[in-house]
């Protein structure tokens, strides 16, 4: 079973997470998240049990409790919400458009 584990220190460790979890089962992996840019810990975690029955004991036994000084979020991670791929706005870079604050648009629009 999968859980999130929010509300982390950002001095967290993946090894802190397995040393806690592993007092309730057997830890099958701990993906602390971070930054991509800064390598910082963005303050959530995922770990995996070894089976559903050790990753409920987990939800109740860690769930709003202490660690490190910050209350825990765990409960069963959902799967990733699918995100659309498009580039966004476009910043106002584009020329020509008459949008933003550039005043009146120069040409008719028919």
């Amino acid at each position: 079973m999968r859980l999130y584990v929010g509300n982390l220190s950002f001095d967290t460790t993946e090894r802190d997470l397995e040393d806690r979890f592993a007092t309730v089962g057997q830890v099958e992996s701990v993906k602390v998240i971070r930054d991509q840019f800064s390598g910082r810990s963005r303050g959530f975690a995922f770990v995996e049990m070894a089976n559903d029955e050790q990753g409920r004991a987990a939800c109740q036994a860690f769930d709003q409790q202490e660690f490190q000084g910050r209350r825990l979020t765990v409960n069963e991670a959902r799967p990733q919400e699918p995100r659309s791929g498009g580039g966004g706005g476009d910043f106002g870079t584009r020329r020509g458009s008459g949008g933003g604050n550039r005043g009146p648009r120069r040409e008719p629009r028919w």
